[in-house]
């Protein structure tokens, strides 16, 4: 009878540990398919950032050389219109300002940074501060 038992509970067991693997297997399923989906998705957004950056390294390249072709274009009217016009007072020239070589070399123009203030009182209280002096 001792026999009888125990192998009664090794089929309850049995039985008891299969239902258990079917729950655990669905979850640890649905766990592998989510972690699937985040290694998908980590994949494409670095795909995307790249293509991102290539991108804007394209037209920061395309900018640069259009800049180059601009600056090339503006001396060489510069340097047209002395040679042409030698006798045309500066401020009649409308190509009085011309790139210095340094310049050129430099890809940059002179550039006045703007300020995050104005000169003098404004907005609201411009006029209560213009009545009091």
């Amino acid at each position: 009878m001792t026999w009888e038992y125990g192998l009664i509970g090794l089929v309850i067991g049995i039985i008891v540990g299969a239902v258990a693997m079917s729950f655990g297997n669905k979850k640890l399923r649905e766990q592998r398919s989510m972690q699937y989906e985040l290694e998908k998705s980590k994949a494409e957004l670095a795909d995307y950032r790249e293509e991102l950056t290539n991108h804007f390294a394209q037209s920061a390249e395309l900018l640069d050389n259009m800049a180059r072709d601009y600056r090339q274009l503006y001396q060489h009217m510069a340097k047209g219109s002395n040679d042409l016009l030698p006798n045309l007072p500066g401020e009649k020239n409308p190509f009085t300002y011309q790139l210095t070589e340094a310049e050129a070399d430099n890809d940059q123009a002179p550039v006045q940074i703007p300020r995050d203030y104005s000169e003098g009182a404004s907005g609201l209280l411009h006029g209560e501060r213009a009545a009091r002096d």
